[in-house]
């Protein structure tokens, strides 16, 4: 009640304050008159001269006509200051517009002159014979005209120019004062308005604070009997933020261990895959080096060789042999039976055909991991993952069964990649 009773002494005070706007407002006033009476000079002044050059043209075109006389008429010269006499006097804008309008005729040799002025000049003689007169149209035709056409400012048209946009200007300040007085009174009722709602606020807030007193003047005893049970209260306020921080820190502690625990985990499980990773590099090192010493012992001992290729073959062949027969809605490349025989360890040889049988048998329940990406556009290829890092790559062949493509691991998903991407 105090901040609306502070808010309304803040209103009076701002409504006896006088406000800069209409000291504003009365500038741009005048400044709205001297723009338009400076608009109104310039575009007189504008008008009279475009007017001018109007007449300009309109009296060359008029003279030219004027001069234009036939000697069959008669002599040339008395018939083109009758003309263009006739023209000058009988023109409204000359007889009663007060247009001054200056006209030299002379001759086709340029020297002859056939009207000056305002005025007409002695004709000479006219020539003897009609041979004569044909020479002197000759001569003289088509003659040369000069027109100088001049509007003053105390003549009628440019004294009818300016009553015009005098009226104009008139009437645009005149509905300009009267927009600008409209305003003064909607501001003038706006404010009267919001001194009447600040003098009925004042009123209210008044009764208001009596209201308040009085009430004060009743509680005041009650509040005094109150005033040890609401400090006990705030004593237990305190007490309870006091154990509210505690377990805010302690759940912030318990927040950082489960975090560091999920760190934990993350690097468990990078551990493990850094782990699978190496023990496959480690089995390859070893194929490589057992390669290596069959090899070396096939330099030594020459015979052994075709011996170990010929067991090799046989394995190659037993176990195509055996996919082949138990799952006969397979299709097995070449390449796929010696990446099987080439995993060297009988336990992945084992999850390796466990994956295959759940593909003969439950293809759309097969664990597959996505299409493989990174390959030709035509080509659709899938991976079905085993023992952890290893694949098993195929596809859709012709007749609609799965075609077995490759099998590698990590290791060999380089090379893998490339193969396939050699497919047709």
């Amino acid at each position: 009640m105090l901040g609306a009773m502070a808010d309304t002494l803040a209103a009076q005070s701002a409504a006896r304050i006088p406000s800069p706007r209409p000291q504003l407002d009365r500038l741009a006033a005048f400044r709205v008159t001297y723009l338009a009476i400076f608009s109104f000079m310039l575009l007189y002044v504008v008008s009279v001269e475009v007017a001018e050059a109007l007449l300009q043209v309109h009296f060359q075109h008029a003279v030219r006509e004027a001069v234009r006389v036939s000697p069959v008429n008669g002599p040339i010269i008395p018939q083109i200051q009758t003309r263009v006499s006739d023209l000058l006097r009988n023109s409204i804008w000359t007889s009663w517009g007060g247009v001054r309008v200056n006209v030299t005729v002379l001759g086709a040799d340029g020297k002859t002159p056939l009207y000056v002025g305002v005025g007409n000049l002695s004709p000479p003689p006219p020539p003897s014979g009609f041979d004569a007169a044909m020479r002197e149209a000759i001569d003289l035709l088509p003659p040369i005209t000069d027109v100088d056409v001049a509007v003053s400012h105390g003549s009628l048209l440019s004294a009818s120019i300016f009553v015009g946009y005098a009226a104009i200007l008139l009437q645009g300040l005149f509905l300009y004062q009267r927009t600008q007085a409209r305003r003064e009174e909607e501001r003038m009722a706006a404010a009267v308005t919001a001194r009447d709602d600040a003098a009925r606020r004042a009123r209210s807030i008044e009764g208001e604070l009596d209201a308040v007193r009085t009430r004060l003047r009743e509680v005041e005893p009650a509040e005094r009997s109150q005033t040890e049970a609401i400090r006990a209260l705030e004593a237990e306020r305190a007490a309870l933020q006091s154990k509210l921080r505690e377990l805010a820190e302690r759940e912030a502690q318990l927040r950082r261990g489960a975090e560091r625990g999920a760190e934990l985990a993350q690097e468990h499980q990078a551990l493990e895959d850094l782990l699978e990773e190496a023990l496959e590099d480690v089995g390859q090192k070893e194929r490589e080096i057992q390669a290596l010493q069959d090899r070396l012992a096939h330099a030594t001992r020459g015979e052994a060789r075709p011996k170990e290729a010929g067991g090799r073959m046989r394995e190659s062949e037993r176990i195509a042999r055996r996919l082949r027969t138990l799952y006969k809605n397979l299709e097995f490349d070449d390449r796929s039976i010696e990446d099987i025989v080439a995993l060297g360890d009988e336990s992945h040889r084992l999850r390796a055909e466990e994956a295959l049988k759940r593909l003969a048998d439950e293809p759309d329940t097969a664990a597959i991991r996505r299409k493989v990406g990174g390959l030709p556009s035509h080509l659709s290829i899938f991976e079905l993952g085993f023992a952890g890092k290893c694949r098993i790559y195929y596809t859709r062949s012709e007749r609609g069964a799965f075609r077995i493509l490759a099998v590698g691991g990590k290791a060999s998903q380089k090379q893998d990649l490339e193969y396939l991407s050699r497919l047709a």
